[in-house]
């Protein structure tokens, strides 16, 4: 296969769930919402029936920094004996204060994964989305950055600790975009069956205030990172026995 097993023994495995920083458009600062009217119209460019900007802020606003937060981050790590895999552990940081959040996770890197050279940082659509947005939110919080995310003006053969699923699987087919479930199921990877998309996180977190649900779902996507990565190392998917899911 394309990847050495011995490539994953000191990587997270990372992802996140994000929700737009107010429930409804009506709460936006005024600022902010002109500024959204303005991105709008982009939106609605070639639409034969333009939605309104209120619409579209419930709909789209979460996947953007500026106008977004993060709720939960899910990150997972594989122990090894010797040259087997002993347990997988998935957590989540997740709740209402994104500060918190974004400062568990970097004390989790700055502890455990600091070292570029040794420690590497894997997500699907990570180079992306997760990465960008998490740095973004933490200069907005003024955080600083932990070794791993400090990728400002670095060159291609210094950022070689973050993998990236999707674009693994793109063989050099940059106009090509595939989602983690059809990655998984195109690999032969079973998966949970998810309670909820990515679409309806803003709606379970606003209407339903269930940050535990999103929790659960966001490591349903880690471990299928996870699986991924061992079906790309030529490795057997890991048996849920040796899979330990808990909250932070």
């Amino acid at each position: 296969m394309f990847i050495q097993l011995s490539s994953l023994k000191k990587m997270l495995f990372v992802d996140i769930e994000t929700v737009s920083s107010y429930q409804h458009f009506n709460e936006v600062p005024e600022r902010i919402r002109d500024l959204w009217s303005i991105k709008c119209v982009s939106f609605n460019k070639n639409a034969a029936e333009p939605d309104p900007d209120d619409i579209l802020y419930e709909t789209k606003a979460g996947i953007f920094a500026e106008f977004a937060k993060i709720v939960c981050i899910s990150v997972g790590y594989l122990s090894f004996e010797g040259e087997e895999i002993e347990k997988c552990k998935i957590k989540s940081f997740a709740g209402d204060d994104e500060k918190k959040i974004l400062l568990d996770f970097t004390d989790l890197l700055t502890g455990h994964f600091n070292d570029p050279e040794k420690n590497s940082l894997c997500g699907h659509n990570i180079k992306e989305f997760d990465i960008p947005f998490i740095c973004r939110r933490m200069v907005i919080h003024k955080i600083p950055f932990p070794k791993l995310l400090d990728l400002s003006g670095k060159k291609p053969w210094q950022t070689q600790h973050i993998w990236d699923t999707m674009d693994m699987w793109r063989f050099g087919d940059y106009k090509n975009y595939t989602s983690l479930s059809l990655l998984s199921a195109a690999l032969g990877i079973d998966t949970p069956k998810d309670d909820i998309d990515g679409s309806q996180v803003g709606k379970v977190y606003w209407e339903e205030k269930n940050v535990k649900r999103i929790s659960v779902y966001c490591q349903k996507d880690v471990l299928a990172v996870i699986q991924v990565m061992l079906v790309y190392a030529g490795h057997d998917v890991l048996n849920t026995e040796k899979v330990e899911l808990t909250d932070s």
